[in-house]
């Protein structure tokens, strides 16, 4: 039988789950009212921080699930993705509009990776 780590333990949910040799990030966002831009840095520096917790890093995604509360910016988010993604090693990817949790969030980016 194969642990479950969690990692950074909430009321309502974890920030990561290890298991099998796979890690789950939850949906990560910026700081709320900032630009997409901004939000976008803090949330890929997260990301980064979350998968090296857990023995992991961007070389190792597996796929991507990016919210944008507006697709008009779908183009200022990806000049910040494509500036951090591993270029040899992309994940499988999906961008969509959603409401998100407030209006201030205008973008949520969850991951999968391998350990």
């Amino acid at each position: 039988m194969t642990d479950i780590k969690r990692l950074e333990i909430g009321p309502r949910m974890s920030q990561a789950v290890v298991h099998g040799g796979v890690v789950w990030l939850s949906g990560q966002v910026g700081a709320p009212g900032e630009s997409v831009t901004a939000q976008t840095q803090t949330i890929v520096k997260r990301i980064d921080a979350l998968l090296a917790e857990a023995g992991s890093d961007k070389s190792r995604l597996l796929q991507a699930t990016i919210w944008l509360a507006s697709m008009d910016d779908f183009a200022e988010m990806n000049a910040v993705w494509d500036a951090w993604v591993d270029p040899a090693n992309p994940p499988a990817r999906a961008c969509g509009e959603s409401r998100l949790a407030t209006p201030d969030y205008k973008v949520e980016i969850i991951v999968t990776a391998a350990r």
